[in-house]
Order: structure tokens, then C-alpha cells, then sequence
């Protein structure tokens, strides 16, 4: 790649997973609309979230990583906001409080509007139509009309993300977050599940630390990391004339930053080394995750990252694993071995959720609980082996009781996948299945701080 970059070079590359607008002067008014709207985020705020991911590529903390497979313009409301990080919360205290971990916490939402598509067409009988590619492109519907990529929903997704941004904004800081309301966390349908007992537990124990915390003249009035926290958000960096438009020079210090997201990740079907996605995500300073799927090869891995981390710097590459269950454990130690010997320093994190995903009998896409657990158990296995840490999980998650995936605690078949089946690309975790998964994690990240072992960046004091 030619070494000087600006935030329009990419359109000099090959791209792939681009939608077809059919009206390239409308488009380039929205484009240029958008970049006079605020920015959604700010330069210092990816720096932190940077600076977090450094801690945990050290083994010093955990990627809880989570949300939407892809925002809806129709279920956006305050009451899903607030239950999906409710649930967040939930799973978050779980591993904190149960495996003594501090957790990253990175939200899918405010900007998870793009999706890539294993085929430009979708045909239904003998009716042929472009592909639905998330609310920021096109509509559902499957009509012409709702197909055809429209440009001016860019501004109808960046006036969402704001709206969502502003509100989890006011819920992590606000008093939402204090760990004194865990109890009030609880979802209504998780109180009546298998879970409920696990985390009321929890919750007890919690309280009574709290209550010993604050009998020491510790509490959350004179104390705020015990009544806030810091959540960021994330999206693919899809569609890159939108990433383009929200690209600003960060005043302090020279550095072009993406403000649409505090992390952005480039996915398994766009990462080719000498097309426009990389290319675009070598210029920008926010930290990035790289989807690593099956065809992901040892040298063409260490090539991505150094191309998009040339000076090795601590939190800016998180590897995003979604192998499958069975396949993770022959797949992700070449790649591991290739990462420490070239003394990358990354973040690995599992992704279970892509790898696993089937039709049921009943012609729903699904993936069973138990394939999600296999592939996490797998992926901290191979890294406890390899001596590495395995430092994250990446997951399609709701905060409502959706059934998309079946299994889990309440046993989902196949025929209740009808029953409240919501989503519009991939199936995601309900939140009582995000809840048990949290536990899952929560045994795992004890058991892997139990052996002591510490990777390379931690060994080297990064």
C-alpha cells in the first residue's frame, strides 16, 4: 500500500459489500451532509478505550463485547436501550464480581446499522431483489421500492446512534450503573428462569461487600467507579462513504480519528489486504478488531496487522476468532503460535456466535446454545495450552426474550423459534442465554487466572 493516506483513499481501491445507489449525486449530498453533523464520539474517549484494551491484551481485564447482529429503525426505543444494558450490566458484574476481573465494556450499538451479505440478490419464487444490507441502505420489505439502496437513511441512522449514544450515555452515568441497584437489574422473565437463584446469589454477596465497603467509609456518593462506568460502542466499518463522512483531525493531536464509533472492526468477508476497508482503517487512530474466520492463514494474518498496526502499539488490534466449535481447536493455534512469535501484542477475543449458525427443521436460521459454549470452551482451552490469555468474547445479543437460539437454561426447541423470532439478519442471544453464558465465562476466567499464566505483552510490562 502507498503510504500516504487520506480519509478518502480508500475509494481508490477494489471494494467489495458496497451497495449499488442508483443516484451517485444524491448520495454525495448526504455524504457531504454528514460531514458537517457533530461528531458521535471523541478522539479522547477511543484513546481510554484504547488504553483499556492495552489492560487486557496484558491479562489485566476482560472484553465483554455485545449487541445488536443489526439495529432496527423500527425497535428503536428507550425501554430495548435500557434492557439491552441492563443485561450488559448484568453480565458485566457476573464476571467482575465472580472471577475478580475488571471488564471491558463495548456495545454492537449506536452505529451497527450494515450488514455484508453472502449474496448482492435475494430471489423468492420468481423475484429477484437486491439483498437487504441493514437500515442504513435499504428496507426489509421485500418490494423494489424498499430494496433500492436509499442514501438519505445514513442521516436517519447517524440521528439514531446520536439519540442512543445520549441515552446510554446518561445510564452509565447517571446513577443507572450503580452497583447498589444490582438487584434492580433484574429482568422480569429472568427472575422466573434457572438463572434467577445463580444471580440472586450473586447479588446478596455483592450487597453484603457493598454494605462492608460502606461501613469502611467507602461508597458511592464519595466513590463514583462505584456508581458509573465507561461503555463504548463499536460497528463494522462497512459502509466506508458514511466512515469517510464522520472522519475528523483530532484538534490535540493531529490524528484522524473515526467519530461515528469509539472502535470499529473490519469483517471476514471485507479484509483483504489491498481493498478499500483496510485501507480506510490504516489512517484512523481508533482501535480496531479484525474478524478472523476459517480461511484466515498465519501470514496473512500477521500481514493485516501490521499493515493496520505498523508500530505494535498496545490495544490497537483486537483479533475477533469465529472459527466454530469444531473447528476452533485445530484452526486458531497456528495463528496464535505465528501472533507471539512475531511478539504482536493483540487482543484475542472469541466470537461464537457466526461460526455455529444452522437452519432448524422449521427454516429458521438458529444456533444452538450448546454449539455458543463448545466453541468458548474451546477457545479458552486452546489459549490455556498455547499459554496465551484468551482475553474476550464478542457476541449478537438482546436484552429481550427473544427466541432465536435454541437451547440454553429454558430449553428453546425448534418449534419456539416462531414464537418471538424478531431479528432481521442473525439470531442473537436472549438475555437469559447472555446471562448463563456470563457465569460460563465467569468459571473459565477463574480457572484461567488459577494457572497464573501471563502472555508475552504482560511479561514484557505493557
Amino acid at each position: 500500500m502507498a503510504d500516504r493516506w487520506t480519509p478518502d483513499s480508500w475509494r481508490t481501491r477494489l471494494i467489495v459489500q458496497v451497495p449499488d445507489y442508483p443516484d451517485a449525486g444524491k448520495l454525495a449530498d448526504v455524504e457531504k451532509q454528514l460531514a458537517t453533523f457533530p461528531p458521535l464520539v471523541f478522539a479522547g474517549e477511543a484513546r481510554n478505550l484504547k488504553k483499556a484494551l492495552a489492560k487486557v491484551a496484558a491479562g489485566e481485564a476482560f472484553l465483554l463485547q455485545g449487541g445488536d447482529c443489526a439495529e432496527s429503525f423500527e425497535e428503536h426505543s428507550a425501554n430495548n436501550i435500557r434492557d439491552f444494558f441492563r443485561v450488559f450490566l448484568q453480565m458485566a458484574v457476573v464476571m467482575t464480581f465472580a472471577a475478580a476481573s475488571p471488564v471491558v465494556k463495548v456495545g454492537r450499538i449506536a452505529g451497527q446499522f450494515a450488514k455484508p451479505r453472502s449474496s448482492p440478490t435475494e430471489k423468492r419464487g420468481d423475484v429477484e431483489l437486491p439483498s437487504y444490507r441493514g437500515d442504513i441502505i435499504n428496507d426489509n420489505a421485500f418490494t423494489a421500492e424498499a430494496r433500492t439502496p436509499d442514501p438519505v437513511r445514513q442521516l436517519m441512522a447517524y440521528r439514531q446512534s446520536a439519540a442512543t449514544l445520549n441515552l446510554l450515555r446518561a445510564f452509565a452515568t447517571g446513577g443507572y450503573a450503580n452497583l447498589a441497584n444490582a438487584h434492580q437489574w433484574m429482568l422480569g422473565f429472568v427472575k422466573d428462569s434457572p438463572q434467577s437463584k445463580r444471580y440472586q446469589d450473586l447479588a446478596d454477596r455483592l450487597t453484603a461487600a457493598l454494605e462492608f465497603m460502606r461501613a469502611c467509609g467507602i461508597d458511592p456518593e464519595s466513590h463514583p467507579e462505584l456508581r458509573t462506568t465507561d461503555f463504548y460502542i463499536s460497528h463494522e466499518a462497512l459502509l466506508l462513504g458514511y466512515e469517510q463522512a464522520m472522519t475528523r483531525v483530532d484538534s490535540t493531536s493531529g490524528d484522524w480519528y473515526s467519530t461515528s464509533g469509539h472502535m470499529l472492526w473490519i469483517g471476514d468477508r471485507t479484509r483483504q489486504p489491498d481493498h478499500a476497508h483496510l485501507e480506510y482503517c490504516r489512517g484512523i487512530k481508533n482501535p480496531l478488531g479484525i474478524k478472523c474466520g476459517p480461511s484466515s492463514t498465519p501470514d496473512g494474518l500477521l500481514r493485516l496487522i501490521d499493515t493496520l498496526n505498523s508500530d505494535n502499539e498496545p490495544g490497537r488490534i483486537t483479533l475477533i476468532c469465529r472459527m466454530g466449535a469444531d473447528k476452533v481447536s485445530d484452526l486458531l493455534p497456528p495463528l496464535i503460535r505465528a501472533v507471539e512469535r512475531e511478539k504482536r501484542i493483540v487482543v484475542w477475543s472469541c466470537d461464537p456466535m457466526h461460526g455455529n449458525t444452522v437452519t432448524s427443521a422449521s427454516g429458521y436460521k438458529t444456533r444452538p446454545f450448546d454449539l455458543i459454549l463448545r466453541e468458548v470452551k474451546n477457545f479458552f482451552a486452546v489459549h490455556a495450552a498455547e499459554g496465551t490469555y484468551a482475553g474476550g468474547v464478542h457476541l449478537e445479543m438482546t436484552g429481550t426474550n427473544v427466541t432465536e437460539c435454541t437451547g440454553g437454561a429454558r430449553a428453546i426447541t425448534d418449534a419456539e423459534l416462531t414464537d418471538r423470532y424478531h431479528t432481521f439478519c442473525d439470531p442473537r442471544l436472549n438475555a437469559d442465554q447472555a446471562i448463563e453464558l456470563a457465569f460460563l465465562l465467569a468459571e473459565l476466567l477463574k480457572a484461567e487466572r488459577a494457572t497464573k499464566v501471563r502472555p508475552l505483552a504482560a511479561v514484557s510490562g505493557l
